[in-house]
């Protein structure tokens, strides 16, 4: 689930939808939970995928880049943009459904507004921020860029601060008030709007409105700036301005400033935090809004400043680590959690003065507090955990006890990283897999269950778009698409998911980010706007039922002019673009409100399909039934007065100073002026001053002037308060059925043109009367699609007839129609008793569909750790089945019924190997199995490649490499011969080759045991012909023998060094192997001259001679060498050599036939020990110990179980093990002679 969750800031609202999809490809197959109700698009992909997004300070190298570039970027924040209450509005932005960031293998889950786990963890974009929510680095490294439009000189004077009329006695440290222009209310008759004017010509007389202007005096070189008004009966606002140095890649100056009158005026707070103090991020409490929580940046200290008086005066307290995110908690306003740069969270539960360590190695924005109503606990916490084995859990906690001993699991196995989301009544994870996603949804705190898709859906990257109404949206790419998703709806739990729309259409943004062109209408519960693609052709669908049914949107029958639209569906339609913009503080594309319900503002064209040239302004007052157009020019629109007025700003590429206000639904714009001179708009405050009929525009005069806010009293434009009078009622519908989503509803609205102002009390439903069901209120079941009659049928895939194991004897369960009703419709009766759900007596069935699995999804496991296997049953009476379990190593378990095995059935293997693991259930009217293979490994730590040193070619030979501790089958040796560059593979540790050619020639085996490889290689000489001799040595080198290679490699040197002092021999010619053991030995190899014009003869003979000289020096202890001062070692000669003369004709020396009869009489000898052991007491002892051993470790079976198919009496007992050494001497003849007497431990005894 590539599921990226995150704590966003939203405002509660409807489903959020411009969605923010994270591209994802199947290697990241999941989905990140991501969050649906951020109300600016998220850009999850840069470099990197990334699994969830937070509106917390980050530094991270994928954190959202800027999108726009401006002269200055402007971050506005209101009371509403809390980071930590979760509620974001730029101007009406708090209606606004946003764009919903999707990203999770669970690749995204999307965090709801309201949620109280979504305080900090919205994501904007760069150059805006809400409210507590610090901006991030790339954020903050917004430099200004010249803007188009005309500069006016006689505003770039040096000292010129955009404000005029200063007030003498004002201190020094307050900035400039503006001019104020007193505002009259003509008749408004006479400024009427035309279709010229919406031209921009011919502009008649203008209205103006108070405002007053007010200059950032000495910020004009800041780029970045945070702004926060309560707006809650509070005339404060405070502003962070930041100068973000591109160059060191920090913050290097900041200013803090306050106003107390609506920002009229302002004053400087740097000597209140400390003149010389840098701040980088702003955080209030969403509690009490009182309450503020400023943070310096770390490149000069660590610090955190506290205000309890909204600003007016701070305490500092110092921090020994480094904050990039808060969570304030949704009901206590001192508690709060910290991210710090070390992946370690801290909790505060005294508004930050004090902290205290909650868990080391959390995730990323993947923290949440407790849910009210769903947590016990108010102080729990939820939080992604990575082990120190490099796996992620889901772990939980309270703040201040979060001891291991008190951390919980809910979910007791492994998680993917970035794929935990805690919202609403839901949880979501994804579980790491081999293949596909598997995704897991916790309903209501229960158990988490695998979340259902149809089966062949195969998605490569599903994100949870929302969670409201009471189910779950999720957008899925399946394995055929590329830059589409489909859109799933959910039952009330979160798990049976059906299609509601194919093929919705993605857009890909700045940095690469796609974004779901979905739109859900606020204040109309289940309808959304969707851009789907068909065939070549994008076009705009809407939906009244969540999905239920999509028709296209109806073209205005007119145009500005008059002109009639001669557009007829379905070849023509109108096609909206549904985009939210970069900025929460402009309108975007498309603009709602839930206290303004059927109005609908958006950016759009009509024809055939959806375009972005030749685009218009259109709106409909009926809930998208008709469309009117109302501008030539994108503008900006936003609500006033709860949505009694509209105001429209032209888009702000070039500079303003007038705005448009419409009182009857956009038929008619009256053009106000709010400023003296243009000024380039980077945001608009309207929501936060709506109590008080104020709003605030941000932005500059020019590219080089200070930051300019203006703030404008529209009261003037209201005549009066409304009374019953000034009201009408509208009925909702759907192209005249007034049912929707089965109701009834009647809302209460302003009449158009009525400029009256709207009360606190005022009500928006009148009525909701509950509608007889039809058809149209169900949609079809999971495993059931809609065919061309319109009927649901069974897919191809899902069988109706299956039921339930859980559905027990004399139990009831509830037998689908193929529909269900369509969540949160509220029709009755009707074809409800046809289409619902029937309730049935559950049958007595035998068992069918077992499957038995591990717990991780893994067939591997360390030996002595514990397995956790599953079991599921897919029909059967689950309480009337008994389960039996065979866990192939001699032990086996039984239960009467499958819910004991619920939470996995656990057991340790003692031994390594091959398991065969089996599962069988059965009733009395039959039986069904299943079983796997599972591998227990035992971790290699050592390789010994044993090879001769010495071979014939073209004769056989046996290479053997032998593992530390010894494994049984679980081992894979990789063996790479004869310089060859492909290797053999073999599950046995020893292999026989035959070499054809002489010379050197290089052995390396690998041996591969779960996640361990380890090598060895060896070098071996090839002849035709070779003599040798065994070495001894005088008894004080076996004192400084460690009996390690490198210890023999070297000594092989100085004795070969030795043995050249005494013979003519040539150095490449004789090979000098000290062999493994006590006492130490060797082998003298003398290799024959590479001219192969000479005759076999003429080499042995040469072979003989000199390996008679070194025999006589030998003899006579010419040889010694000196290993260290005082410690001469004579080199002897031994008189049973285990390497004669070799070579490849029939006849044998004498002392090679010697060696043979040796060895014969010495397997003989051991042979008849073996055969009468009974008299030998010693022997018999060892014996049976060994076999008692043997017996406690085979354990028991049931009665009539089958015996397990690998046991130790398959391993090799010790008098095999000699049997085979012997055997193996006998074969390996020369080559391995001095090979080490001893025991390798073996991971099987135990």
């Amino acid at each position: 689930m590539e599921t990226r969750a995150g704590a966003c800031l939203g405002l509660r609202l409807p489903l959020g939808i411009w969605v923010v999809i994270a591209a994802s490809t199947l290697q990241n197959t999941g989905a990140e939970i991501s969050c649906a109700s951020c109300p600016t698009p998220l850009q999850l992909h840069l470099e990197e995928l990334r699994l969830d997004a937070r509106a917390a300070p980050s530094p991270e190298p994928d954190a959202v880049k800027t999108i726009r570039v401006r002269s200055q970027q402007l971050v506005v924040v209101t009371d509403q943009s809390a980071v930590s209450d979760g509620e974001q509005r730029g101007a009406s932005a708090g209606d606004v459904p946003t764009h919903v960031p999707l990203d999770a293998s669970l690749d995204g889950v999307s965090a709801k507004a309201h949620s109280p786990w979504s305080s900090s963890r919205e994501e904007t974009h760069p150059g805006y921020r809400t409210q507590g929510e610090p901006e991030t680095t790339e954020d903050a490294a917004l430099r200004r860029a010249k803007r188009s439009g005309s500069h006016f000189p006689e505003f770039s004077q040096r000292g010129w601060t955009g404000s005029a009329g200063l007030d003498a006695d004002a201190p020094e440290e307050r900035g400039n008030p503006g001019p104020l222009t007193d505002g009259q209310r003509p008749d408004r008759s006479e400024f009427r709007w035309s279709r010229d004017e919406g031209r921009g010509n011919n502009r008649q007389e203008e209205l103006k409105l108070t405002s007053s202007t007010f200059s950032l005096t000495g910020d004009s070189a800041h780029n970045h700036a945070v702004v926060y008004w309560s707006g809650q009966n509070s005339s404060v606002i405070l502003i962070l301005t930041k100068l973000y140095d591109f160059h060191i890649g920090s913050v290097t100056e900041s200013t803090l400033w306050r106003s107390t009158d609506y920002g009229s005026t302002y004053e400087r707070m740097n000597d209140k935090v400390g003149s010389k103090t840098v701040l980088s991020y702003l955080y209030v409490c969403p509690t009490n809004k009182r309450k503020i929580m400023v943070l310096t940046d770390p490149e000069f200290e660590s610090s955190v400043l506290i205000s309890s008086d909204e600003g007016a005066s701070y305490q500092k307290y110092r921090l020994n680590f480094y904050i990039l995110s808060l969570l304030f908690h949704p009901a206590e306003e001192d508690w709060a959690l910290a991210y710090s740069h070390d992946q370690k969270l801290y909790c505060s539960m005294d508004f930050g003065r004090k902290w205290l360590l909650v868990h080391e190695h959390v995730t990323p924005n993947r923290f949440y507090w407790s849910v009210s109503n769903l947590d016990k606990e108010p102080d729990l916490i939820h939080m992604e955990a990575h082990t120190p084995g490099g796996n992620v859990q889901y772990v939980t906690c309270r703040a201040q006890m979060c001891t291991e001993a008190n951390r919980n699991q809910p979910f007791p196995g492994y998680i993917d990283i970035n794929s935990l989301v805690v919202q609403d009544d839901y949880m979501f994870i994804q579980v790491p897999t081999s293949g596909r996603a598997s995704y897991y949804v916790s309903y209501r705190r229960g158990p988490f269950i695998q979340i259902k898709l149809p089966k062949y859906s195969l998605p490569k990257d599903l994100h949870i778009v929302s969670t409201d109404q009471k189910q779950v949206f999720a957008a899925v790419q399946e394995w055929n698409q590329n830059d589409t998703y489909n859109l799933y709806l959910s039952d009330t739990r979160g798990i049976y998911f059906t299609l509601a729309m194919e093929n919705v259409k993605t857009t890909r943004g700045i940095g690469g980010n796609q974004m779901l062109d979905l739109y859900e209408v606020a204040g109309i519960k289940g309808m959304l706007i969707a851009n789907k693609r068909q065939d070549s052709q994008v076009k705009t669908y809407i939906t009244y039922n969540k999905g239920r049914d999509w028709r296209l949107l109806q073209a205005p029958a007119a145009d500005l002019d008059g002109n009639d639209i001669h557009c007829i569906l379905p070849f023509c339609s109108l096609h909206l673009q549904l985009q939210m913009s970069e900025n929460p503080y402009l309108s975007g594309t498309i603009s709602t409100k839930s206290s303004a319900p059927g109005i609908l503002v958006a950016t759009g064209n009509i024809g055939a399909e959806l375009s972005y040239n030749n685009v218009g302004m259109f709106i409909s007052s009926d809930a998208g039934n008709s469309w009117r157009q109302i501008f030539e020019e994108e503008h900006n629109v936003w609500f006033l007065d709860k949505g009694g007025a509209l105001i429209a700003v032209k888009q702000p590429s070039a500079p303003t100073r007038h705005l448009w206000v419409s009182f009857d639904e956009g038929r008619q714009w009256t053009q106000h002026s709010f400023s003296l001179v243009p000024l380039f708009v980077d945001g608009t405050l309207v929501e936060a001053g709506a109590e008080n009929q104020i709003m605030t525009f941000f932005g500059h005069f020019s590219h080089r002037s200070e930051w300019q806010l203006i703030k404008v009293d529209y009261k003037s434009i209201f005549s009066r308060k409304c009374t019953e009078e000034d009201y009408q009622t509208w009925h909702l519908h759907n192209q005249g059925e007034p049912c929707v989503m089965g109701q009834k509803q009647i809302y209460m609205k302003r009449r158009p043109g009525n400029y009256c102002m709207l009360g606190k009390d005022y009500s928006r439903i009148l009525s909701a009367e509950s509608c007889i069901c039809r058809a149209h209120d169900f949609e079809c079941d999971y495993g059931y699609e809609r065919r061309g009659d319109g009927n649901c049928r069974p897919a191809f895939w899902f069988n109706p007839s299956t039921i339930s194991s859980s559905c027990s004897q004399g139990q009831n369960y509830f037998n689908s129609t193929g529909y269900r009703k369509v969540v949160s419709n509220n029709c009755t009766k009707g074809v409800k008793e046809i289409y619902a759900a029937r309730k049935q007596q559950c049958p007595n069935r035998p068992p069918k569909g077992l499957a038995l699995t591990s717990r991780n999804g893994k067939l591997i496991a360390n030996l002595g750790t514990n397995v956790s296997f599953l079991v599921n049953l897919d029909e059967g009476d689950s309480l009337r089945t008994n389960i039996q379990i065979d866990f192939g190593d001699g032990t086996a378990v039984s239960y009467s019924n499958l819910s004991w095995t619920e939470e996995g059935i656990r057991h340790v293997y003692k031994s390594a190997g091959i398991f065969r693991v089996t599962a069988l259930a059965e009733n009395t009217l039959g039986f069904d199995t299943a079983a796997l293979y599972l591998h227990v490994t035992c971790l290699v730590e050592h390789v010994q490649l044993l090879a001769p040193f010495v071979v014939i070619r073209n004769k056989e030979v046996n290479i053997t490499a032998v593992v530390w501790p010894s494994h049984s089958r679980t081992v894979t040796y990789f063996w790479w011969l004869d310089n060859s560059t492909e290797p053999v593979i073999t599950l046995e540790g020893s292999i026989s080759y035959t070499f054809t050619t002489e010379g050197m020639h290089t052995v390396t085996v690998q041996v591969a045991s779960a996640n361990t490889i380890l090598q060895d290689s060896k070098s071996i000489a090839v002849q035709e012909v070779f003599k040798s001799l065994l070495l001894s040595f005088s008894p004080n080198l076996d004192e400084f023998n460690p009996d390690i290679p490198e210890w023999r490699l070297d000594v092989g040197s100085v004795i070969k060094k030795a043995l050249l002092q005494v013979s003519d021999f040539p150095e490449e010619r004789l090979l000098v192997a000290v062999l493994p053991g006590v006492p130490t030995s060797a082998e003298l190899f003398l290799l024959p001259h590479k001219n192969q014009s000479e005759g076999k003869k003429h080499r042995e003979e040469e072979l003989d001679r000199v390996s008679e000289i070194i025999v006589n020096a030998l003899n006579q202890n010419l040889v010694e060498f000196e290993l260290k001062p005082s410690a001469r070692v004579i080199v002897y000669i031994t008189q049973l050599t285990l390497a004669p003369l070799v070579d490849s004709s029939p006849r044998h020396s004498s002392s090679a036939m010697l060696m043979l009869l040796s060895v014969v009489f010495l397997g003989l000898a051991v042979f008849l020990i073996y055969k009468f052991k009974r008299k030998i007491p010693w022997i018999n002892i060892y014996a049976e110990v060994n076999q008692g051993k043997e017996q406690e470790m085979i354990g028991s079976v049931g009665q009539g179980d089958t015996p397990p198919k690998i046991t130790l009496s398959e391993f090799s007992t010790p008098k095999e093990l000699l049997e085979k050494e012997l055997d193996a001497r006998v074969r390996r003849g020369v080559g391995n002679a001095g090979e080490s007497s001893r025991e390798i431990p073996n991971c099987t005894s135990v």
